[in-house]
């Protein structure tokens, strides 16, 4: 299929829609007090639960979902926060990215790295995308990537692959922290500044953990952390992982749209709406369904979308190594699926 650029899209797309559509949605940053309230007033609620017993461990685990949809609904926020998409100025979305990623202990400094230069200017191209799974041929070549794609990656016949969701993103943050210079090509003074924001991130966690002690952090942060990663990662690993590996940034191959429940997308603050979010990334998210239209409209046979669940199924059922770039494939059965947007069937 002939391939585009975001700049092509994007253009056409910008000319469609008012202005109005992409400038910063400033009441998005509401948001943050709200979940931050949630987070706050159920850790206190869970140390009096455990101080006290009146409740017992089910209600706690009430208020670890919770403060885990808090969690995952602040790192949404700060998605859009660090493309620009709420506030202006580079200090106030530093200070709101950190905090909306705290849980995480991501910094955004590492993120502005890995995620708004590197994934956004180089979508699933095979070798420079951090978020892309792995080719065949690297997949041959390293030991690690063989045990962790076969054992740990959300597939076909892979054990552990429930982990990838559960602690998915926090391993990631780590992993390109630890790799960012390698990776992602970061600067040394960028590099230095990501790691004291990563060690302050540790430094609240560590401040909490000694004010809540040792029973109450397991329900008000490390329970919580599972349900934010894995709403987050839900996301995260069906955005990309069905499409094809493209050379040429064209969002409309090589990204996924995925729909879930009305309330559901409400809290996540629309971060399903992903093709539209690659065409406008500094766009909120608040005006994706506006762009939805457009894309629809224009490029009905290209545009890709489906409901989440399905996307997880799909996920679950096919390889995670790429064998060409529309080719998924499992290097221990051989069996092939075709990613989507080929037009093509499986084989056994």
């Amino acid at each position: 299929m002939e391939t585009r650029t975001v700049t092509e899209y994007s253009r056409e797309v910008r000319a469609a829609l008012p202005a109005e559509v992409f400038a910063p949605v400033r009441s998005r940053i509401a948001w943050l007090p709200v979940q931050l309230g949630v987070i706050v007033g159920s850790m206190v609620a869970i140390g009096r639960l455990v101080e006290t017993g009146f409740g017992g461990w089910p209600l706690a685990l009430v208020f670890s979902m919770l403060i885990g949809l808090a969690f995952a609904g602040m790192a949404f926020l700060g998605h859009e926060t660090m493309h620009g998409a709420v506030i202006r100025g580079r200090k106030a979305i530093h200070l709101v990215g950190w905090i909306c990623f705290s849980p995480f202990m991501l910094s955004p400094r590492l993120w502005i790295t890995w995620h708004n230069r590197v994934h956004h200017g180089y979508t699933m191209q095979p070798g420079v995308d951090p978020d892309a799974y792995p080719t065949l041929d690297a997949y041959r070549s390293s030991a690690v990537l063989r045990v962790v794609t076969d054992t740990f990656s959300l597939g076909r016949g892979n054990p552990l692959g429930f982990m990838s969701l559960l602690i998915g993103f926090t391993v990631q943050s780590l992993h390109m922290l630890v790799a960012a210079r390698d990776a992602l090509g970061m600067p040394r003074h960028h590099h230095r500044v990501a790691i004291d924001q990563t060690l302050a991130g540790l430094a609240l966690w560590f401040v909490v953990a000694m004010l809540l002690g040792p029973r109450a952090f397991v329900f008000a942060y490390v329970l919580p952390l599972l349900v934010a990663n894995t709403v987050v990662m839900a996301y995260i690993l069906t955005n990309h992982g069905l499409s094809p590996l493209t050379t040429i940034n064209d969002p409309l191959l090589n990204s996924l749209t995925v729909t879930t429940p009305s309330w559901y997308t409400f809290i996540t603050l629309g971060f399903g709406m992903h093709v539209e979010h690659h065409v406008v990334p500094t766009m909120s998210a608040r005006h994706a369904p506006r762009v939805r239209e457009v894309l629809r409209a224009r490029w009905p046979d290209r545009y890709q979308s489906m409901p989440l669940h399905q996307a997880l199924l799909h996920l679950m059922r096919t390889g995670r190594v790429y064998k060409d770039p529309t080719t998924l494939h499992d290097p221990r059965t051989g069996r092939d699926w075709p990613t989507l947007g080929t037009g093509r069937t499986g084989s056994a």
